[in-house]
């Protein structure tokens, strides 16, 4: 099936109901709630009894060692992970294996992987209309109108018509920002957005994500880039296996963190 065909077939199973929406006071006040999350792959248990609440417009940071649960974690959050046990609510509706529900999160949940995920066989510009075409319904003039926005928002207008693989790995994650955006998210994930990138691509990409952090947009983010997360982040999430361990706001987390597994990581990493 190629890419228009994967739209076009989770748009027909999604299109006609409104999804219901939790009306409950606390997740009304709340852009993302995670409550008593837990997942296993078979016996392992990735994710043990995870409870998040990110308000509108904060800005999180998920670090910690390899295999800690941060990815699993914000994949569960737009359904790229089924969690088995727990309750996950996205601006009000609550993520089921309704597939409708999944859809009607993932329109309002933006994200940019590690390894671009762009289609190669498309330019830039179809990158970023084809899910505003075929999942929105958008025409193509107004897509392409918008997505020619986002890609001067994050620099690159001027690649629009050039493909991925004629792009660095900076100008390629670019794109995955842009093409995000042009679905006009109320929240965006990233996960490890700079570790596939060479040193001097790295900056780039921060930069955009520091614009949009500076703009209010609600944003979780997987990332050892402690500068980063020193600049950005509203809090600290530090995680091992698959635990929350400790969280805090930047200042305190860096300064005085708490647990002795915390204390540890940020030895390690910020000595490298």
């Amino acid at each position: 099936m190629d890419a228009r065909g994967e739209f076009q077939m989770n748009e027909t199973a999604t299109a006609t109901t409104t999804p219901n929406r939790i009306a409950s006071h606390k997740t009304a006040e709340a852009m993302i709630v995670m409550e008593h999350v837990n997942k296993w792959y078979g016996d392992f248990h990735v994710l043990k009894d995870i409870n998040l609440t990110v308000a509108r417009g904060e800005r999180i940071v998920l670090c910690g060692p390899s295999g800690s649960g941060k990815s699993t974690t914000i994949r569960c959050i737009n359904r790229l992970e089924a969690h088995q046990s727990g309750r996950i609510v996205v601006d009000g509706i609550e993520l089921s294996d309704d597939v409708r529900q999944i859809e009607a999160i993932r329109k309002e949940v933006g994200m940019v992987f590690q390894h671009f995920n762009l289609f190669p066989h498309l330019t830039v510009l179809e990158n970023c209309t084809l899910a505003p075409i075929w999942v929105k319904k958008m025409p193509k003039k107004e897509a392409e109108a918008i997505a020619m926005h986002f890609l001067e928002r994050v620099r690159i207008p001027d690649q629009a018509n050039k493909y991925p693989g004629q792009l660095s790995g900076g100008q390629q994650q670019r794109v995955a920002i842009a093409r995000a955006l042009c679905m006009k998210p109320k929240v965006m994930l990233f996960d490890e957005p700079t570790s596939a990138l060479d040193p001097e691509m790295v900056k780039e990409v921060l930069d955009t994500m520091i614009e949009l952090a500076e703009e209010g947009m609600t944003m979780l983010c997987v990332t050892h880039e402690m500068g980063f997360a020193r600049t950005v982040a509203d809090r600290v999430i530090f995680m091992d296996k698959g635990e929350i361990v400790e969280e805090a706001p930047p200042e305190v987390f860096f300064t005085n963190p708490q647990n002795e597994r915390t204390k540890q990581f940020l030895g390690q990493i910020l000595n490298h």
